[in-house]
């Protein structure tokens, strides 16, 4: 019998419209011989399944289920393809773990902490694994450039601690570009993290637990036509991305080990796209992303279609892996 799949996508952030984008992608690719799945759009005024001609009918969010023409349907597994809050920061997968309905991404405890860039860079440090310097800030907190300078130097990178796709990310050069970069900032979260930059070959590094087995995929270099990584380089076409990376084998080495690491140290499950540069030869983490673009474009993706995995299999494996898991 075929199984029910509920694809979430949307959420409450910027990312929703590549969230959609990204849920879409999953529908049209999952094997129509094994599932049933349904397109459920979550956003914070609604959430509904939506069918093929744009019909919406309500979720039922005290066992997440949707009333068909007078029929009930329950969902065997959902396949999580929300970007941001709250499919990527522990919200959801709480929600569906008290419901124990098997879902493909990390659990509620992983995916917290690695939405939580400050968090997820301090406990993996005592691992050895290598970071920008840093510098916290929150809302309400006294504006210091001179300990700023001090603790990251210039030019340095000002983020939006629990932000991804770019949002709210502004390269600094001096003291006096400090006010706008973190007015930016704080326009996406009330938590401020300030890095050091790190001048080097970006790169990313996609993990997945493939077959039962913890997989590394073939390494992306991303060079950017622009100042750094932002959106306009991720999603409109102003950078390269290199797959398979430009690297040396013991770069690649390297990098490979501490991305396979990072994803055991925190028990990780499903999917995750680390991001790197390489700073004295060495792979510095730049942050992690649990439920990473799953467009065509998206580099996950090619990264797998190089490691000879089509998006099908990608995504039929997804759904087996946490299924078993909660067998």
């Amino acid at each position: 019998m075929k199984k029910n799949i509920a694809i979430i996508m949307g959420g409450y952030s910027n990312e929703y419209q590549i969230s959609l984008k990204s849920g879409n992608v999953v529908y049209e690719s999952l094997p129509k011989t094994h599932y049933n799945a349904y397109c459920i759009h979550i956003f914070k005024d609604r959430w509904v399944y939506v069918s093929n001609d744009l019909q919406e009918f309500p979720i039922n969010k005290a066992d997440f289920s949707i009333n068909l023409n007078g029929e009930k349907i329950n969902f065997d597994c959902v396949f999580n393809a929300i970007h941001g809050a709250p499919g990527e920061d522990g919200t959801i997968q709480a929600y569906f773990e008290l419901l124990s309905i098997p879902h493909t991404s990390c659990d509620m405890y992983q995916a917290a902490l690695t939405f939580n860039k400050r968090d997820c860079l301090s406990v993996l440090k005592p691992y050895g694994i290598r970071t920008a310097d840093s510098y916290f800030l929150n809302a309400g907190d006294a504006i210091d450039p001179v300990a700023i300078e001090t603790a990251v130097g210039f030019p340095c990178f000002v983020k939006a601690n629990k932000a991804g796709s770019s949002f709210g990310i502004t390269k600094v050069y001096s003291k006096e570009e400090l006010p706008k970069a973190i007015d930016i900032a704080f326009k996406e979260d009330d938590e401020l993290i300030i890095e050091s930059y790190l001048d080097g070959i970006e790169v990313s590094v996609g993990v997945v637990r493939y077959k039962g087995v913890v997989t590394v995929l073939p390494i992306t270099e991303i060079v950017t036509e622009n100042d750094f990584f932002d959106y306009e380089a991720k999603y409109l076409g102003k950078s390269q991305e290199i797959t398979p990376a430009r690297l040396s084998d013991s770069q690649e080495f390297d990098v490979r080990t501490v991305a396979k690491s990072i994803y055991e140290i925190l028990k990780l499950e499903g999917f995750s796209r680390s991001e790197f540069i390489f700073k004295n030869n060495k792979p510095h983490l730049l942050e992690i992303n649990t439920i990473p673009g799953l467009t065509k474009e998206s580099i996950f993706p090619q990264q797998a279609a190089q490691a000879g995995i089509s998006l099908p299999d990608l995504f039929d494996n997804a759904i087996r892996e946490a299924l078993q898991k909660n067998s």
